[in-house]
């Protein structure tokens, strides 16, 4: 496949260890990284950091239970679910195995051609403009083809068909951070972080 347009350099896969710190700590650092499920690639501008039992916006508040079961998995898995029974989000397990905590992908500017982008736009077809396709936790998962199949998937592994990566460039962004949205406990927390100035961030 020749690589998408809006590549930096060479892809690489993101170490592991960069995934093993609180998911707060990992978010920002997520911003700029590289995400490509299949054929499809997007450059991550928009993240939200949750804790494991000590925040109650996050699925670990209660415990591990058979749908939340990925996210007390090692740093790296892809915790897969589906948001008021419609729309599949996806998150990057992160901290230590049995914590659970995860950081929720919100947002990604797709790489690649007009042409690369066919396939996206007959997936989002209420999506009139570029900006559109992923502006969204459940958007992105559209875009990317990314389903409740994919949960589990280890985002470092060789072979995955969803990888997590870098493209060898030093960031070019400045990150903004502010309270999480969309949920109505642990408001106060100012872990939603994303990329100043990209008109690719959530609406």
């Amino acid at each position: 496949m020749t690589p998408p347009d809006g590549l930096r350099g060479r892809l690489e896969p993101l170490p592991r260890s960069q995934l093993e710190a609180d998911a707060p700590r990992v978010a920002p650092g997520l911003l700029g990284c590289v995400l490509r499920v299949g054929d499809r690639v997007g450059r991550i501008v928009e993240v939200e950091a949750y804790g494991g039992a000590d925040d109650a916006a996050s699925h670990a508040h209660r415990g591990r239970t058979g749908r939340n079961a990925t996210m007390f998995g090692r740093a790296g898995l892809l915790y897969c679910y589906r948001s008021y029974g419609i729309h599949t989000c996806a998150n990057v397990v992160t901290g230590a195995e049995c914590e659970g905590q995860a950081v929720l992908l919100r947002a990604v500017e797709l790489l690649g051609s007009d042409e690369d982008l066919a396939p996206v736009r007959a997936d989002r077809p209420a999506a009139r403009r570029r900006v559109d396709l992923a502006n969204g936790p459940g958007k992105l998962c559209e875009a990317l083809g990314i389903t409740l199949d994919d949960d589990g998937t280890d985002l470092c592994g060789p072979g995955s068909r969803a990888t997590l990566c870098y493209d060898g460039a030093a960031p070019r962004h400045r990150v903004a951070r502010g309270p999480r949205v969309g949920i109505s406990v642990a408001t106060g927390r100012p872990w939603r972080f994303w990329v100043e100035g990209s008109p690719y961030v959530s609406r």
